[in-house]
């Protein structure tokens, strides 16, 4: 399949190239051309009028949570029976495909007893195994279920009273097939629902699990909302945080030093303001959180700004299913970043190749010659207007 006269956006670089053509053999990119000077192409290829369009290499979605479906009772979906999580997650992927997600990073699901393959482990694995070689779906890197401080999501973590016990909990999550594993670096909620500004865990406490998945070829990223959780997880060795809704100016530079990726997940706060007016029920609709708003969101954007400004790398998520938001809402996330004071291009490099450097996948948000075929084609210039991520026309793997 032969597209031909789009314009290209690679999220590598401000410019925008124009009068491009790509050639496709079955799901890899034979070549990428100035369509004035196109190589000869054999008879019958089907041609693609793309003109008028931006291809763009497949999103990724960065923080992710599959088995669960969003919205503005998020937590109580990770109580789900393990079928309802299974549904949910076959629903998900084929938002994330329509919506131009080609690869997608869970950092978290219920634990239970897959319905179809029967094993008693992080449901999340059971669905990127089943997904493994579909064309009509995403890649899925995987993590197990979340690893927390008891008292901290109960009845969905993994509780764990001590560090052995983290240790201990974090192989069975290797053993059991996790890609990578999460640590949640906030402490158990206070009675008043607040999070003590207080890391759970010591440097110290955390690092020999770093070195244990380390040693096993395994990444370790941490949810971080305090600037406690986040300083012990950076000095143990973290390769990424997830969230970092509290960074100062000295911890980013530690952080672009030490090569820890920021995970954005800017566009959760959008979504919950939208539930005070549709959602007045939902506990963040709740008069108090509805106040701290806007002081959790300014700091969220300054600590994006901070990481920005120091040269981290930055990775966009969306926290769909773990979080409110749905999994067909990447493009809001690349707004928000835009917003924190990103460029549209850095913007959308965060939600392309970035990703693929964060998974360790360097095919993951790239186009080259003779790599696979995972792009999308959208209405608009995405290098000017991040919108236009919204306004997916056709992917390349579903053609």
């Amino acid at each position: 399949m032969l597209y031909r006269g789009a314009a290209l956006a690679d999220g590598k670089s401000p410019q925008l190239r124009t009068g491009v053509s790509i050639l496709v053999t079955g799901d890899r990119i034979e070549w990428i051309r100035p369509s004035e000077s196109e190589p000869p192409v054999g008879e019958g290829t089907k041609v693609v009028d793309a003109r008028g369009s931006t291809i763009v290499p497949g999103l990724v979605d960065c923080h992710s949570h599959l088995t669960m479906p969003g919205g503005s009772h998020w937590i109580e979906r990770g109580t789900d029976p393990p079928e309802t999580c299974i549904a949910n997650a076959e629903h998900n992927g084929r938002l994330l495909s329509r919506s131009g997600v080609r690869w997608a990073r869970d950092v978290g699901s219920p634990r239970g007893i897959d319905p179809t393959d029967r094993r008693d482990r992080a449901l999340a694995l059971g669905v990127r195994d089943r997904w493994r070689g579909r064309r009509d779906l995403p890649y899925v890197r995987a993590a197990g279920t979340w690893i927390a401080k008891t008292g901290y999501l109960p009845g969905v973590a993994v509780s764990v009273s001590t560090p052995e016990e983290m240790l201990t909990a974090a192989r069975q999550q290797l053993d059991e097939g996790a890609d990578l594993l999460k640590l949640m670096m906030d402490s158990p909620r206070a009675p008043d629902g607040s999070v003590p500004e207080e890391s759970p865990w010591t440097a110290d406490e955390l690092r020999p699990v770093i070195e244990m998945a380390r040693s096993r070829g395994a990444f370790v990223t941490a949810h971080t909302s305090t600037l406690p959780g986040a300083r012990a997880a950076v000095g143990a060795g973290i390769h990424s945080l997830e969230h970092g809704f509290s960074i100062d100016a000295e911890l980013a530079k530690t952080m672009a030093r030490q090569g820890v990726f920021h995970v954005s997940t800017l566009a959760v706060f959008r979504s919950w303001v939208t539930f005070a007016r549709t959602s007045p029920g939902a506990p963040v609709a709740s008069a108090r959180t509805q106040e701290v708003l806007p002081k959790r969101r300014a700091a969220a954007f300054e600590s994006l700004r901070l990481t920005h400004a120091a040269g981290v790398r930055i990775a966009a998520g969306t926290d769909f299913g773990g979080g409110s938001l749905r999994a067909n809402q990447l493009a809001w996330e690349v707004e928000a970043l835009v917003d924190a004071g990103l460029a549209p291009w850095e913007a959308l490099g965060a939600a392309t190749y970035r990703g693929g450097e964060l998974l360790g996948e360097p095919e993951a948000g790239t186009l080259r010659d003779g790599g696979p075929a995972d792009f999308i084609l959208v209405h608009g210039d995405p290098l000017d207007d991040p919108r236009s991520l919204w306004r997916v026309w056709r992917t390349a793997w579903e053609p």
